[in-house]
């Protein structure tokens, strides 16, 4: 288990920057792990809760705030990197084409990134921006996480179902909740294997 995880109750995440345009991305040596989902997805919930600080990723009622490439440092090495959220009905076209362009471009080109936790709803099942990003991460050989959010809405026997929906979509999905806390750990620990292998594969480049 990395040294991330195994400080996460006492390192707190905090806030490293924001970037609206895939040119003025850090440069850094830090490993990324991307999070992405749609914009109402309880994202901005769950990455607070995974870095144990309350407000520090914005959250809102109305989807769809996420409109920057926001960087996040969880101990030492690793960047957790909130996209904008897809699925843009209440936005212009204009504006749901540019935050697309945002969110792909990064996720296909940016070279420290080693991961992505993508964040869905219990209630609904894999969609075709889910399946198409899926699809674009594994493509890459980068390590996906699903997080299958907001499981405390579910009635005890909804919740075996829902874990089937998304079966599919990425090995061991996680039920969790932002709210009650339930699967958190087990996230975090899931992004410090993420980061073990990514050490792994560097020293065996070197």
């Amino acid at each position: 288990m990395s040294r991330v995880i195994r400080r996460s109750a006492t390192v707190r995440g905090r806030f490293l920057r924001s970037v609206g345009s895939l040119s003025d991305r850090p440069r850094w040596n830090l490993h990324e792990i991307a999070i992405l989902g749609r914009s109402n997805a309880g994202k901005s919930s769950l990455l607070n809760a995974l870095l144990g600080a309350r407000g520090l990723a914005r959250t809102s009622k109305t989807p769809g705030r996420t409109r920057a490439l926001n960087f996040f440092a969880f101990g030492d090495e690793l960047a957790l990197v909130d996209l904008p959220g897809y699925g843009y009905a209440q936005l212009s076209k204009a504006s749901a084409q540019a935050l697309s362009k945002l969110l792909y471009g990064y996720l296909r080109t940016e070279q420290n990134l080693i991961g992505a936790l993508m964040v869905t709803d219990a209630r609904r099942g894999p969609e075709a921006e889910e399946i198409e990003l899926a699809e674009l991460i594994r493509g890459r050989e980068l390590g996906l996480i699903l997080a299958v959010s907001k499981c405390d809405k579910l009635a005890r026997h909804e919740r075996s179902a829902a874990l089937e929906r998304y079966a599919a979509l990425a090995a061991r999905p996680v039920l969790c909740s932002a709210l009650e806390g339930e699967g958190i750990e087990e996230l975090r620990r899931r992004l410090g294997e993420l980061l073990r292998i990514a050490r792994e594969n560097l020293r065996r480049n070197c």
